[in-house]
């Protein structure tokens, strides 16, 4: 009998997190909920007491981050399978609208890159060198992490395109899904009304089947948008400038490779 298959899911008590959670433990999937909203993750928790644990966790604090993974990892008996970053928050005032300001500075804004950027690299750091400790199972992986996030979050397709090329070696595949708008809790119920009348929110079970479809498959490095009609495209990186850029990408790339590589006693 196969052993049964766990996941790890940041900002799992609403959204696209939950919706991620729901499909999860339809497939007898044990799930650690992980989110800044403790009650509601217990809500979810509550109506799968078999499958789903809730954690209460702040996705921009490391301490936060490394405490509830460590504890989930033990829950889980020494094994994550699949770890989904998704926790996030929607736009902030970067800087004060005060144009009337004539001394002084003010510091920015950067919770939404505390949450939704460092958050994800710590969450996805945590995961890749747990997944490095873990054996391969039996279709030759050791882990999947698929994260989530916001068209603004640039930094992250970034990251999945070059460093998810890199893992696949290691029996570990990081990819990534963008969606278009979903209606979650994220922004406002008048600006979800206005896409709606428009025909211009993406539909959930759209994003679910793209994160399904990474469940399944055997890539890394991809990045899948999921637009309002329900459509999933696979958006390469853009072209290089000419053929020699190509190969200095390609040059780059083995550079780095070294640099990631987990050391072997």
């Amino acid at each position: 009998m196969p052993t049964q298959k766990t996941a790890y899911v940041t900002g799992g008590a609403s959204g696209i997190g939950l919706a991620v959670t729901t499909m999860l433990v339809a497939r007898g999937i044990r799930v650690a909920i992980a989110d800044v909203n403790f009650s509601g993750a217990q809500a979810v928790a509550s109506k799968h007491p078999k499958l789903a644990t809730a954690y209460e966790l702040n996705a921009a604090d490391w301490d936060s981050q490394l405490s509830v993974f460590e504890s989930v990892v033990k829950a889980f008996d020494g094994r994550v399978d699949y770890v989904y970053p998704i926790a996030g928050i929607g736009e902030k005032m970067f800087l004060p609208n005060d144009s009337g300001m004539k001394t002084g500075f003010v510091k920015p804004n950067l919770e939404v890159l505390d949450v939704d950027l460092n958050g994800f690299l710590y969450t996805a750091s945590l995961a890749i060198q747990q997944m490095r400790r873990q054996d391969k199972d039996g279709d030759g992986n050791r882990g999947k992490t698929l994260p989530i996030y916001t068209a603004a979050k640039h930094a992250i397709i970034g990251f999945v395109r070059s460093f998810g090329k890199y893992l696949p070696e290691e029996g570990i595949t990081l990819n990534a899904v963008c969606p278009n708008v979903v209606k979650t809790n994220i922004s406002t119920s008048a600006f979800y009304d206005e896409l709606e009348a428009k025909k211009l929110l993406t539909p959930m079970k759209s994003v679910i089947e793209a994160f399904e479809r990474l469940l399944d498959g055997g890539e890394s490095g991809e990045c899948i948008e999921a637009g309002p009609h329900g459509n999933l495209v696979v958006r390469k990186a853009a072209e290089h400038i000419d053929e020699e850029t190509g190969v200095v990408m390609e040059m780059l790339y083995h550079r780095g490779w070294p640099l990631h590589q987990p050391k072997t006693s």
